[in-house]
């Protein structure tokens, strides 16, 4: 290269520094992109999911009817029109059958769960006792109970409790409290009559029958988590209690529970029973075995308690309010609560009023009571979507 060039050449590259000098000094100046040089988009924000129809009408609820929606509660007459009006006083969002609230025959029990709904678009969560066997309310049902059925084949249980759902379905009741999952070798035991099998994977293969019996029929609830068998004592009269390790509880007590969330049960109703290795408290108000039962088990359903004037008869101080019993059970992660023993016709009202008291004072979250009543109206509009169809499964994953 001549020198003549070579000057041409450098003369134009400090002309050019001094240029680009000038721009970076300026106010006004924006850098030129590089012809070859891609510019990412910016990131489009994140659609806001649609509320689900459950959870746009409980945000548009006061917080007084939030609280009625999660409590289920019992008075014990077969007079209809006592049972509306019992159910359009309180705003309970169910109501548990048990004997006396029986009549003679299967036409007057519907006119009676008829009656128990206020807003048909609403309706209440109607539920009963009817394992077959011991504890059959329904005196109608002559299928085989759950004694019977731990000694026959899986599918004898999924046809047993095909039929007793459909009984249940008939009567105008959409929730059976029906499927002990507990296990037990006991003989002695007040459970063992009940449950579906002395051992583990005897008990999980009719738990997971049961289940697929009911489908279409009525929710399938499991009790009583996380399993009586361990645990001696009568939950009615105590607080049974047991010092089984949590590993020890997951390789035996907890499969047949895990078998009937795994098949689709939509209720798991907690125990009022202590395994002290995890929580000295009872299941029914421990927190840790709510979050077992949601993030090991996988159990994504309504978690209700059982009849919380159990506590009270446990005669334990500790137990003695139930409006107590029922703040501490929803803070635990319960979605309702269930009163039952020791109720008048204005306990499941006194458990309402206790509700929104602990909210507005910050006892009780309030979005965990969002969380509850948003729960328990999936199942309500269930029902009301279903009218006398099947039910859908809950708690199966959406089809893709």
């Amino acid at each position: 290269m001549t020198s003549a060039p070579r000057f041409a050449l450098l003369a134009m590259v400090v002309a050019l520094a001094a240029v680009c000098t000038s721009c970076a000094s300026s106010p006004t100046a924006r850098p030129s992109a590089s012809p070859s040089a891609t510019v990412s988009p910016e990131p489009e924000p994140s659609p806001t999911p649609e509320a689900t129809p459950a959870e746009a009408a409980v945000a548009a609820m006061s917080l007084r009817e939030r609280a009625a929606s999660v409590v289920m509660g019992h008075i014990p007459t077969t007079d209809a029109a006592s049972l509306h009006a019992y159910m359009e006083s309180s705003g309970a969002g169910g109501f548990l059958l048990m004997g006396a609230n029986i009549p003679g025959d299967e036409a007057a029990l519907q006119t009676l769960t008829a009656a128990l709904t206020v807003d048909p678009a609403r309706p209440p969560l109607v539920a009963i006792d009817q394992e077959g066997g011991d504890v059959s309310r329904l005196r109608w049902d002559t299928f085989p109970g759950p004694l019977e059925l731990q000694q026959s084949d899986p599918s004898a249980a999924e046809t047993a409790f095909a039929g007793r759902a459909a009984l249940v379905r008939q009567a105008g009741i959409s929730v059976n409290f029906g499927i002990v999952a507990d296990v037990t070798p006991d003989t002695g035991s007040f459970i063992h009559r009940r449950v579906l099998g002395a051992t583990p994977d005897v008990a999980s293969a009719r738990v997971a029958a049961a289940v697929r019996g009911e489908e279409g029929s009525v929710f399938s609830t499991l009790k009583h988590f996380p399993g009586h068998g361990a645990a001696p004592g009568d939950s009615h009269t105590a607080i049974p209690s047991t010092s089984l390790t949590l590993d020890q509880w997951r390789a035996a007590d907890a499969l047949p529970f895990q078998a009937g969330i795994d098949t689709g049960a939509e209720l798991l109703m907690f125990g009022h029973l202590a395994y002290t290795a995890v929580d000295p408290a009872p299941a029914s108000l421990s927190a840790e075995w709510h979050r077992i039962a949601r993030e090991e088990l996988g159990f994504d359903g309504v978690t209700v308690t059982d009849d919380l004037g159990m506590l009270q008869g446990s005669g334990e101080p500790q137990y003695a309010d139930p409006v107590a019993n029922a703040v501490a059970a929803l803070a635990a992660g319960n979605d309702m609560v269930l009163t039952v023993v020791y109720s008048t016709p204005d306990t499941a009202t006194k458990i309402i009023d206790g509700i929104v008291a602990a909210v507005e004072s910050g006892a009780l979250p309030a979005d965990r009571l969002e969380e509850a009543a948003i729960r328990v109206l999936e199942l309500r509009f269930a029902v009301a979507e279903a009218g006398a169809g099947d039910l859908p499964c809950t708690t199966c994953a959406p089809a893709e």
